[in-house]
This record gives structure tokens, C-alpha cells and sequence, in this order.
């Protein structure tokens, strides 16, 4: 099952051919969650903020770091071939997992925010002028919209926005008539952070490839929920985030088609970027060398290899569709509490369920939840003009994992509930 294929599709009809996962034996691989939070077992509900890291994860970086620590690439001795060997090989690891064509097309950054900027900075600043247009989606991250912003400013281009119905969903009719030939590039997450509605980005760029545009996808919210074949797609740069993904902070990736980051300058100048260096020239180095200047975060990419050698161990059709039950189950509940009206009831949904509780601030329901061992995010989750959109300063929000049980779904809603006798 291929998200954002099929027009937006995200739970294929495979209940039948899929083994079901066991989350509660998957809990066991995750050390954090083994806690209890103010004299209550822990329900961790924040994931798309970050996940939990499985012992696979954190068993390699304590293995880079107690037996092969040292730095890539130049080195001639063993431990250095070694780190180099996991490092390149993490890279791999990655291509496989996003189906890309080349292990060249695959950047390791610090995070799918430096993948978006470095596009901006280098294939932005070449190709985007005075009268060009760059098209955002009302629900992106503040990551995908900043960037361009920014770029915008620079270049005399303008950003143009994509309205959400009241559902949530991307309004696919106000895309085509923003769409033009003036249209650069389409810059559109795959999945919305704050409300979970999936995107059909295979068709979305199909119509922006038809105008003449290129496309970044933002898949952060996307790689940890379902498969992703960016050749599929035909995406021209997808970016994801380890972190969001069961494995580290500080590691992202950008991938981009070879001929276009061929195309692009550098975005940092440094070490192991070059080619030959004086003081007169400097000549770069090739893919992917050209873009991670400096030591990369060697560390870090060998444990997003172990974080998406975990989940494909796991099953990501599994882990999809345990999802969305818990997302169905949980917006099941959740609409029976008075009250509470959900944000973001689009039909096509990953693992997020938001909402907003009558007479409660979502930053104090956050801290009642918490005293109950329930973690959630509260606040604008860096998507402040979709809060305006819907007219909200902030949401609460339940964010689902493979490791979640119905157990904690129920343990979500009772708290809920007591908070509406709190403030009864």
C-alpha cells in the first residue's frame, strides 16, 4: 500500500491479507514506555511531535559510539572504515526504504526543516525570479511555508495558498486554478501534522509536472505510517524526519532527483564537500558529498537504517491499518464526550486526531491529561494559519503510533472526561 497513490487513498481494502500487529508485544521493545507519570502508567499520544525509539535504535548508536566511533570517509584506519561503512550504509538502507533511484539522490541533513531550506536556498535561488509563483497548502508546517517566504522576499516571486474545505481536506478546485504557468514550484505536505489529512500527492503532482512546475513533497508525517515510493510518486524532492520515524533527532533526509540536485550549487561550504581546494578556486565534490559539508551526523543516520529496518520488520501495511482503527476508534469516543468538536474530519486520515474541548484552554486540558499519565501535544503545532483557518488559537492533539492499544485510546477519553467535570 502506496500513500498519496490511488487519489489520495490511504487505508487500502486489505484487512483480510494483512497479519494484524500485536502492539502490546511491541511495547516491549520500547524502553520510555515502561514508566509510570504521576502514580499512572504512561499513554504516550504525541508522537507526530516525536516517537519512541525501540532498543534496535538505540542498541546501534550505543554501538557506534562504544565500538566504531570515529570520523567518515578519509580515514585509513579500521575504525573509520568501519564508521564509513555504516554511515554509506545507512544511506542505502534509506534509498531502499523510499525506492529512490540512486544512493546519489539521497542527502543526509539534520531534519526534514534544513532539507526544505536547502532546496530553497540552492534550487530556489536558481530557478525562482520576479513574477514566478510558489504554491503552499493552507495546512502546512510553518517549516514549508517560512522557506519559501523567505525565498520569496529575496526574489520578487509570490506565494500563492491552497484552501482547506471545513473538513480539513485540500480543496483540489482552488489547486488547479492556482496552478498556472507561472507556478515554479508546488510545495505540499504529504500528511498534516495537525489534523492527519492525507494529501493525494501522486496526483497533485502529476497536475503540477502538467503546468510545468517541480514539487517538494514534506513527508515527515507520512515515512512512519505507510509505505512511500518516491518514484511512484514521481516527486522531483521528498524530505522526511528521523525522529518522526522511531529513529533519532538530529537526522533527516532529503531526496531529490539526480539531474536536479546535479543542477543545484552547494548549500554550505566545508569539509568533505569538496573537490580541490585553493585559495584562488575551489571545485566541489560530487553527490551526495556535495551537499552534507562537514563531519555528518554519523551517529544519527545509522540509527534512522536501524528505525526503518525496525518498522519494515513490523510491516508497514500493519502498521497503517492498526492505525487507522485507532484513529476511527478514538474519533468514535472522542464525538461522544460534550463538548468536544473535532478539528480535521477529512475522509482520507493518518494517526492524528485533534480537537478542541468548550470552556477548557487545550494547554491546560494538556496538563490535566498529563497528571493522568496521558501525553498529548496542546498548542498551534507550528501550523498557526490553519488555526486560523478554523478559527482556533490552538488544538489538542492525539497523535497515534504502532505501539498504541485501545487500551490507551480508552485511557485518552476518560481523562477527557474527567476534565470536563473539572470544569463543569
Amino acid at each position: 500500500m502506496t500513500l498519496g497513490s490511488g487519489g489520495g487513498q490511504f487505508i487500502e481494502q486489505a484487512l483480510g491479507q494483512v497479519p494484524a500487529l500485536d502492539p502490546q508485544a511491541l511495547r516491549a521493545d520500547f524502553p520510555c514506555l515502561d514508566q509510570q507519570i504521576r502514580g499512572h502508567r504512561l499513554v504516550y499520544l504525541d508522537n507526530a511531535a516525536t516517537t519512541q525509539k525501540p532498543q534496535a535504535v538505540i542498541d546501534a548508536l550505543v554501538g557506534y559510539y562504544t565500538r566504531d566511533c570515529a570520523n567518515v570517509h578519509r580515514g585509513v584506519h579500521t575504525l573509520s572504515q568501519r564508521a564509513t561503512q555504516s554511515y554509506e550504509g545507512a544511506r542505502e538502507v534509506v534509498r531502499a526504504h523510499l525506492n529512490a533511484g540512486e544512493l546519489k539522490e539521497v542527502i543526509f541533513t539534520k531534519g526534514a526543516t534544513e532539507a526544505i531550506n536547502l532546496v530553497a536556498q540552492t534550487w530556489g535561488r536558481q530557478n525562482v525570479g520576479p513574477g514566478d509563483e510558489i504554491l503552499v497548502t493552507q495546512m502546512e508546517h510553518h517549516s514549508n511555508i517560512v522557506p519559501w517566504q523567505m525565498l520569496c522576499q529575496a526574489t520578487g516571486a509570490q506565494l500563492r495558498v491552497v484552501p482547506v474545505d471545513d473538513d480539513g481536506a485540500l480543496r483540489l478546485d482552488a489547486f488547479d486554478q492556482l496552478l498556472s504557468e507561472r507556478t515554479k514550484l508546488v510545495a505540499v505536505v504529504h500528511v498534516s501534522n495537525a489534523l492527519g489529512t492525507v494529501n493525494p500527492v501522486a496526483d497533485l503532482i502529476s497536475r503540477a509536472h502538467a503546468a510545468g512546475a517541480k514539487v517538494l513533497i514534506d513527508g515527515a508525517q507520512a515515512v512512519p505510517h505507510a509505505h512511500v515510493d518516491v518514484r511512484a510518486l514521481d516527486a522531483d524532492f521528498y524530505v522526511l524526519s528521523g525522529h518522526k520515524v522511531y529513529g533519532p533527532t538530529g537526522i533527516g533526509v532529503l531526496y531529490g532527483k539526480r539531474a536536479l540536485l546535479e543542477a543545484m550549487p552547494p548549500y554550505q561550504g566545508g569539509g568533505d564537500m569538496i573537490r580541490q581546494v585553493t585559495f584562488e578556486k575551489t571545485t566541489y565534490a560530487g553527490l551526495p558529498n556535495k551537499f552534507e559539508a562537514g563531519t555528518p551526523p554519523i551517529a544519527e543516520a545509522i540509527g534512522l537504517a536501524a528505525a526503518l529496518k525496525y518498522i519494515q520488520g513490523v510491516g508497514l501495511q500493519a502498521i497503517a491499518l492498526h492505525e487507522a482503527d485507532l484513529v476511527r476508534h478514538a474519533s468514535d469516543l472522542l464525538s461522544e464526550i460534550p463538548g468536544l468538536r473535532l478539528v480535521g474530519t477529512a475522509p482520507h486520515k493518518a494517526a492524528v486526531c485533534s480537537f478542541v474541548l468548550d470552556g477548557v484552554h487545550p494547554h491546560d486540558l494538556g496538563t490535566i491529561l498529563d497528571h493522568e499519565g496521558v501525553a498529548i501535544r496542546a498548542g498551534h503545532h507550528c501550523v498557526q494559519p490553519l488555526m486560523d483557518r478554523f478559527g482556533v488559537p490552538a488544538t489538542a492533539r492525539a497523535s497515534f503510533a504502532l505501539y498504541n492499544t485501545h487500551d490507551d485510546v480508552h485511557a485518552l477519553a476518560r481523562a477527557v472526561r474527567h476534565a470536563v467535570e473539572l470544569f463543569a
